[in-house]
């Protein structure tokens, strides 16, 4: 049974209540985007503490989004069964538990340890916010509103990135993760208040897909349904390869501004989080974008935009081109980004929560694969060629998403 609906998900409209809930939810995944990325600009500055090579030192990365991908298998149907918003809930409460021992942290395995304990509660904000409001909205209004809800998830990278190399820089790497305790601890209560408003509501006013109980069948037969369909293996493929060659390897541009220009943490983070910024950038005329370009056009253009920037972030020999190149990366990542969303609440309708947690899942155990590619890379190829490479995949891989996107349309 879900205690938490969706009230107000109709053919008339999104209610006013249900627009807070998305906005709470907005805030969720914008502290599990700050938890993912906070560590990126810092990475030289752990290096350096715990006297251990870069690529030991990006197992906070790495660690974090191995156990965030893995945990999604667990949190799908959770959501689906005890209720998506409440587990969003707690898990955003537990959050603040694990970024409070990283502030103790005394050696490199208690830190590895309290970002697994942050990831097993980060794990749950996304995904399941994307769900809930996959149920919540109604199919014409859907890609509009991941778009807003995206926006925390957006603004969270440049939070994440700019806040990790200011932090460390200015006061310590320990602070940053203060910062996540207050975050976390905020958050949590505001969707604890939220929570207990919807209990409240009677079950006449919830959404018609609340109405009567639903039997759903076992995690295990939920995941072969979705994986049995040709399009959701496309989907979850594409996801691998967007979290290895976008996520994966973004964690090593602020390094590589560091090493390759050499700018301090902040300012290499400060350039990166521009990333997100770009990000933002779609969010605000992604409604105008996407009826003119389609789903094909975004994905193709998107890639091509984040291929280019990298190159140019890669091989300039100023920081003056990279502040561009990062914003009109964040830019066309989201194009691309935002139709994978669309397409996997899509996947399977009937067990939503599992079909974008394993989305998800398979997004970042793709960017915990790119996060150690790049990181043992480097070390071979350098950083300037690893991330040209990383948004050369890209590029291809948008391309190859809207030509898949044009023959389903045919087919269909």
């Amino acid at each position: 049974m879900t205690s938490a609906t969706a009230p107000g998900a109709t053919s008339a409209g999104i209610s006013p209540a249900t627009r807070r809930s998305i906005l709470l939810l907005s805030c969720a995944t914008f502290s599990s985007m700050v938890a993912q990325r906070i560590c990126d600009a810092m990475l030289p500055e752990l290096s350096r503490v715990f006297a251990v090579s870069l690529a030991q030192a990006a197992q906070v990365v790495s660690v974090f989004a191995v156990t965030y991908g893995v945990s999604q298998l667990f949190y799908g149907p959770l959501g689906d069964r005890l209720g998506k918003f409440r587990i969003v809930t707690f898990a955003a409460l537990g959050c603040s538990v694990g970024s409070a021992v990283a502030v103790f942290a005394n050696s490199l395995d208690v830190l590895l340890l309290a970002r697994i304990m942050m990831a097993l509660g980060a794990a749950a904000l996304i995904p399941l916010s994307m769900a809930w409001v996959g149920d919540a909205v109604p199919a014409h209004e859907l890609q509009e509103m991941l778009t807003r809800t995206g926006l925390g998830s957006t603004l969270g990278i440049v939070c994440g990135q700019l806040v990790g190399g200011l932090l460390t820089d200015a006061l310590g790497w320990r602070w940053a993760f203060v910062f996540l305790v207050l975050l976390f601890g905020t958050v949590g209560s505001l969707l604890f208040g939220d929570l207990r408003r919807q209990q409240a509501v009677p079950k006449a006013e919830a959404a018609p897909s609340s109405q009567a109980p639903v039997v759903r069948p076992h995690f295990i037969k939920q995941a072969l349904l979705i994986i049995s369909r040709p399009w959701s293996r496309t989907i979850l493929l594409l996801a691998v390869i967007e979290g290895a060659m976008g996520f994966g390897v973004l964690a090593m541009w602020a390094s590589h501004l560091h090493q390759a220009l050499a700018l301090s943490l902040s300012v290499s983070g400060a350039i990166v989080a521009l990333f997100g910024l770009g990000g933002v950038g779609y969010m605000v005329v992604g409604r105008a974008l996407i009826p003119r370009l389609g789903q094909h056009g975004l994905v193709l253009l998107g890639g091509a935009l984040v291929g280019v920037s990298a190159w140019v972030l890669a091989y300039t020999p100023h920081w003056g081109p990279a502040i561009p190149a990062s914003l009109a990366a964040g830019f066309g990542f989201f194009m691309f980004h935002n139709v994978m969303q669309a397409n996997a609440t899509q996947m399977a309708p009937e067990a939503r929560g599992t079909a974008v947690s394993m989305f998800a899942s398979f997004l970042f155990l793709g960017q915990s694969i790119g996060v150690v590619l790049a990181a043992a890379l480097i070390d071979r190829i350098g950083s300037s060629a690893v991330v040209a490479l990383g948004g050369g995949v890209m590029a291809v891989e948008g391309a190859y998403f809207a030509w898949a996107l044009r023959r389903r349309h045919l087919v269909r």
